[in-house]
C-alpha cells in the first residue's frame, strides 16, 4: 500500500528537482503549475491567519483600554489595514482552483487552526485563552511561511532550468509570439 503524500512533501523532496535537465518542457511546466497552486493555497492560508491575528490583536487592545470601538465598528478598518502587499502569485493561473474547506476537522494543523471558531465567542474568552490562540496562530503562520518559501526555492530552480533552455536555444519558439 502506497502512503499518500502531501503536495508540499512531494515538491520539497530533493527528487522533485533532481535531474531537471532530463525532463521535457511540458513536465517542467506541469511541475511549475503544481507550485503555482501551492503558492496560491499558502497565500490564502497566510491571509486567513493574518486576518485572524489582526482581529485578535484588536480585541486585546480593546480589553486593555487602548481601543474604545467595538469589533464590529472597527471591522472595516481592521480588514483594510491588514492587507499587505501583493504576493508573488496574486492571480491563480487556474481560475477553477478551489481552495480547501476550513471545517476544523482536517488532519493538517492549518485546517484545525483556521477551522477553530474562536471568533464567534471572542468576547467571552479569557485573556489567557486569547494569548494561547495568538501563539497558535503565530506558530501556524510561521509554518505556512516556511513552506511557502520552500515552494519558491523549488519554483526558482525549475524556472532556472526553463530559462537555461531558452538561452541555449533548446526550446522551439516557432509561433510562440503569434496571435492565436
Amino acid at each position: 500500500m502506497e502512503l499518500r503524500r502531501r503536495r508540499i512533501d512531494h515538491v520539497t523532496d530533493p527528487a522533485y528537482v533532481q535531474d531537471l535537465g532530463s525532463l521535457t518542457m511540458e513536465e517542467l511546466r506541469d511541475r511549475r503549475r503544481v507550485l503555482d497552486d501551492l503558492d496560491t493555497e499558502f497565500s490564502f492560508y497566510r491571509r486567513m491567519l493574518h486576518g485572524r491575528m489582526d482581529l485578535l490583536a484588536f480585541e486585546m487592545k480593546r480589553r486593555s483600554g487602548e481601543e474604545t470601538r467595538s469589533l464590529i465598528e472597527a471591522l472595516p478598518q481592521i480588514l483594510a489595514d491588514g492587507i499587505d502587499g501583493p504576493s508573488r502569485n496574486t492571480i491563480p493561473k487556474d481560475l477553477s482552483l478551489t481552495l480547501p474547506e476550513l471545517s476544523g476537522t482536517g488532519n493538517r494543523s492549518i485546517d484545525r487552526v483556521l477551522g477553530d471558531g474562536f471568533l464567534a465567542h471572542l468576547p467571552s474568552l479569557e485573556d489567557d485563552e486569547l494569548e494561547e490562540i495568538q501563539a497558535t496562530l503565530t506558530e501556524a503562520e510561521k509554518q505556512v511561511s516556511t513552506q511557502r518559501r520552500a515552494v519558491y526555492d523549488v519554483y526558482d530552480r525549475i524556472n532556472e532550468e526553463i530559462a537555461r533552455r531558452y538561452r541555449k536555444g533548446l526550446v522551439d519558439t516557432t509561433g510562440l509570439f503569434e496571435e492565436q
